[in-house]
């Protein structure tokens, strides 16, 4: 199969507030009061968690017949560990983003624990987001001045 493209746009609407576009959908990303946001929307930061979730829960479904997991339910909990002085530019040895991202899964499966644990690591190996995040892409940046 060849290379698929997913394109995403980004543009700053008011203060801190960005209007995320993908397709037909929109989505608005925001900062809480406590990092100078208005609070209408999740950070980016806690996007990228629910990103990352999002994927397992996708991975989990589409693959759990293939994997003989009888899947009755999934709901993942992740937890990112940023110290924030990073990115504030307060301490400039503090990593800038999450320097530990965990990932808690509930699980409701007619399986046995080794099996569900066995799904669970190939989740883990399959999910794209994961994978972009472990292995980080090569990135290209362009300026376009208007």
């Amino acid at each position: 199969m060849a290379d698929t493209i997913f394109q995403a746009k980004t543009s700053l609407v008011d203060g801190l507030t960005v209007e995320c576009t993908a397709r037909d959908f929109t989505i608005i990303l925001d900062e809480p009061p406590s990092l100078g946001g208005k609070d209408k929307g999740m950070n980016p930061v806690e996007c990228l968690l629910s990103a990352l979730g999002a994927c397992k829960c996708i991975v989990a479904r589409a693959f759990a017949k293939k994997n003989k997991i009888n899947l009755n339910s999934i709901n993942i909990e992740l937890d990112g560990v940023l110290d924030p002085d990073g990115f504030l530019g307060v301490n400039k040895d503090a990593k800038i983003g999450f320097s530990k991202i965990t990932t808690r899964y509930f699980i409701d499966a007619d399986n046995t624990k080794a099996e569900i644990e066995a799904f669970i690591d190939f989740i883990e190996r399959t999910c794209p987001v994961k994978d972009t995040i472990a292995n980080t892409p090569a990135f290209d940046t362009e300026l376009i001045i208007e």
